[in-house]
């Protein structure tokens, strides 16, 4: 284990380091608007109602007479919105980390630079807006990840939609907008030779605003991830699927996320998916937030060698407990996040916990140390940053 002085040495030798988290919720916009960060998060990058509301209507205000027409230069072309100033901001990425496993020696690593990230988004018509980022991540070279255009309100009904590249568990938890460095496992978790998971892959989303504050979101997805091109980026002619319902019932939101595709090359066996299972979130007053999600997930040959018989079960699911002592709006966050999950399949077992505890130096700048625990590779670590967004 990790002893206490040893781990209060560490963090007050880091302090310099840096890290950025990431967000959909650009400086860019906080510039363009002249708002406070802490109009659409609290604190960064996790949003507020307010801030998830603005990132759905494609990054513009609810009342479009409010927009300020200073962010755009007026060319006698109503079918072109030409902004003064192209949206960029840039995030940096690194970590100090202190690793403790059973019958190895401790270890230490400067992560730096983690990731670096160049982002981009806004409005490019009255319905129609974009996002994209570029990555230079643990040293490899640029690719892209998330990168959509989406178009708000089609025909003036209460529908979106989005096509691009994306994260297909966004609809449920926004793995960008987390608080801490530990993830959710049951997103990330990949399955034998499958390509397929609930992160990144490439398709179109269509969002239903429906009355009564229930909320329908469909997906089709290659099904295999964002890597690059062959001849073509799918090597599977057979489309994924997947539908979300949620239901807002005041501080309370409660969901349902199913998900069936298939990836495996054009010729061969093929690997058939299925995701099933529930979630909620629950505001808990002013300090309190709690997040539940479970899934089940059935593959027919997660091998790709042909089996046949009872799909192999993979499930589980986290538990995410904010604290914020002072509100939300205040200078502390402490999150407490543990993942579960267990599978029929050997090497796919999931069992972590962590503490990070959060505090905001500036409106845009926050020191994050965390602590994990990784029961299935029985070892400790204690990483340390600063977390800032320009």
């Amino acid at each position: 284990m990790v002893g206490p002085t040893l781990c209060v040495t560490f963090a007050a030798g880091v302090l310099a380091l840096a890290v950025a988290a990431p967000s959909h919720a650009i400086p860019a916009f906080a510039r363009k608007y002249q708002f406070s960060c802490s109009t659409c998060h609290a604190p960064f990058p996790r949003l507020k109602p307010y801030g998830e509301e603005f990132a759905a209507r494609g990054f513009r205000l609810e009342d479009p007479s409010q927009e300020p027409s200073r962010a755009t230069y007026d060319v006698g072309d109503p079918w072109l919105q030409l902004p003064r100033e192209f949206p960029l901001s840039l995030r940096l990425d690194g970590y100090a980390a202190l690793l403790d496993s059973r019958g190895e020696p401790k270890t230490t690593d400067v992560q730096w630079p983690w990731a670096v990230k160049l982002l981009s988004g806004g409005q490019i018509s009255k319905n129609i807006s974009y996002y994209a980022y570029g990555i230079l991540e643990k040293g490899e070279t640029i690719k892209l990840e998330d990168t959509w255009v989406q178009c708000n309100s089609i025909f003036g009904a209460p529908v979106d939609v989005m096509v691009g590249q994306f994260q297909v568990s966004d609809p449920l938890f926004k793995r960008e907008l987390r608080l801490s460095r530990n993830d959710y496992a049951i997103f990330k978790l990949k399955v034998g030779h499958s390509p397929t998971n609930l992160t990144y892959d490439r398709g179109l989303v269509l969002t239903w605003h429906a009355p009564a504050e229930f909320e329908v979101v469909g997906q089709i997805v290659n099904g295999n991830g964002i890597a690059a091109a062959e001849e073509n980026f799918d090597d599977n002619r057979f489309k994924s699927a997947s539908l979300r319902l949620v239901r807002s019932f005041g501080p309370v939101r409660l969901g349902v996320f199913g998900y069936r595709g298939q990836s495996g090359p054009n010729q061969g066996p093929k690997d058939r998916i299925t995701y099933l299972g529930p979630d909620l979130v629950a505001d808990l007053g002013e300090r309190w937030q709690l997040s539940l999600c479970y899934l089940r997930r059935s593959d027919g040959d997660p091998f790709l060698l042909g089996r046949h018989g009872a799909p192999l079960v993979t499930k589980g699911g986290f538990l995410e407990l904010h604290f914020f002592p002072q509100g939300q709006d205040g200078r502390w966050a402490l999150t407490f996040l543990a993942n579960r999950v267990t599978s029929d399949v050997p090497n796919t077992e999931e069992k972590n916990t962590s503490i990070t505890f959060n505090y905001l130096m500036a409106r845009n700048f926050r020191l994050q140390i965390e602590l994990l625990r990784d029961e299935v590779r029985d070892q400790n670590q204690l990483a340390v940053g600063l977390v800032t967004a320009f």
